[in-house]
């Protein structure tokens, strides 16, 4: 008896690397029911409730005749339709709009819209047509009776019939009344056609060199903002420097007058740009004034290991004696050292870029094959130009961009072309 009791509350382990959820799915409970075979759902509240059918009456439906007033040939069509809508009109029929073509008289047209080029047998079979198909001009070209009358194109049936359109409502306008006129601009629908057609037959070739002048035009965007950028941080870091060196000069000398001020209140406010900016102590309590010499934390850590590392060249101390005016120097010191290394950080990068225009203009010279050396082509400034006197007729005829890149790809083909056409005329003439 132990043993069956034993067998019967046998309990199995879960397997591993089977979820807690897979696991609950397994039925090995025989106390309880089995899990159902098929979803079921006994709760309510929050799904859709059932429709409850009355006892009322259902609508009546009849199958009727109905015709579209839009057709003129009298077809009667059938559809199911509610009782009470029986006589009713064709609830569809409000969307059948139509132009209002204009129409002219005999006298209004030998007065004020006869055109060389149009005769009135041709005029009147424009308008019909343009009645007939409301004004949908692709097809008007199409059905238009090109074998009697003369070949005309969509932007000439489309000229003639807005400028009688425009003439008639100037004429039956109201004296006094400034009538609404719609223009058409047919020489500015052909250019826009033939422009279309031009842009659609281009070959690959021409679509790759597009794309290629658009990405190199793209470069030199980027490239002449990062320059003006970097000229706009130049210059915030001269002015810096000479609004310091102005500070200081003006400080020494009030000092040498020996001015009754005190010298904190004289301290150079110096700008943000300009080294570093030390924060002011001015909370009340206790404070330590060696923690006036502690670095802000907007000083990088480059700076700093630049300036430890000039001050342990120039055998100042890291750490010196933190009295009042010990506190001023060192702090001043180091906005100076910090001014001085962005200075050169800048001037390096303005280096670095005019030698690497210079390559450039070499590399450009040695693709147009140009026998003129680089110090006769670059001036002073590393800029291209200023050379001799006969350099100036060529400098205008050949023009070098120095900033994107020389040749496009269908230009680097024509040269290879002809580079190879002279080597095989050499050839030949050997």
């Amino acid at each position: 008896k132990k043993s069956k009791k034993s067998t019967e509350t046998l309990t199995f382990k879960r397997p591993e690397g089977m979820h807690r959820e897979v696991y609950a799915l397994l039925y090995s409970d025989k106390n309880r029911d089995a899990p159902p075979l098929l979803p079921s759902d006994t709760a309510q509240g929050y799904r859709t409730v059932k429709a409850k059918l009355g006892c009322k009456k259902v609508r009546p439906w009849k199958w009727m005749p109905f015709t579209n007033p839009a057709r003129r040939d009298g077809a009667i069509f059938y559809h199911w339709r509610r009782m009470a809508e029986e006589g009713k009109d064709y609830p569809f029929a409000r969307f059948n709009k139509t132009v209002q073509v204009p129409v002219y008289s005999e006298q209004e047209y030998q007065m004020y819209l006869h055109d060389d080029g149009w005769t009135k047998t041709e005029t009147d079979h424009l308008f019909d047509l343009c009645k007939r198909f409301d004004l949908r001009f692709i097809v008007i070209h199409d059905r238009y009776d090109h074998q009697q009358f003369r070949k005309r194109s969509v932007e000439d049936l489309k000229e003639r019939y807005y400028n009688i359109c425009a003439k008639l409502t100037k004429v039956r306008a109201p004296s006094g009344t400034d009538p609404k006129i719609y223009v058409f601009d047919a020489g500015h629908e052909r250019r826009r056609k033939d422009q279309l057609e031009r842009l659609y037959n281009r070959t690959p070739e021409q679509v790759a060199e597009e794309e290629y002048l658009i990405q190199e035009l793209r470069k030199i965007e980027t490239r002449k903002k990062e320059r003006e950028k970097k000229a706009q941080d130049l210059q915030k870091l001269i002015t810096a420097a000479d609004t310091t060196t102005e500070m200081r000069r003006a400080e020494r000398k009030a000092t040498k007058k020996k001015l009754p001020q005190k010298r904190e209140t004289e301290k150079p406010a110096v700008p943000e740009t300009a080294g570093i900016k030390f924060p002011d102590f001015k909370s009340a309590g206790v404070t330590l004034r060696s923690q006036r010499m502690k670095l802000p934390s907007s000083v990088g850590q480059k700076k700093i290991k630049a300036i430890e590392q000039i001050l342990t060249e120039q055998g100042v101390d890291l750490n010196p004696m933190p009295t009042e005016e010990i506190v001023q120097m060192f702090n001043e010191l180091r906005s100076d050292l910090v001014l001085v290394y962005e200075l050169k950080q800048a001037h390096a990068n303005c280096e670095y870029e005019q030698q690497m225009l210079r390559h450039r203009y070499e590399a450009l010279l040695k693709a147009g094959g140009a026998s003129t050396p680089l110090g006769e082509g670059l001036g002073a400034d590393g800029q291209p130009g200023g050379g001799a006197e006969d350099t100036k007729g060529d400098s205008k005829d050949q023009i070098i961009d120095v900033v994107g890149a020389p040749l496009t790809p269908n230009s680097r083909k024509r040269r290879e072309s002809a580079s190879s056409s002279s080597s095989i005329k050499k050839a030949k003439k050997l």
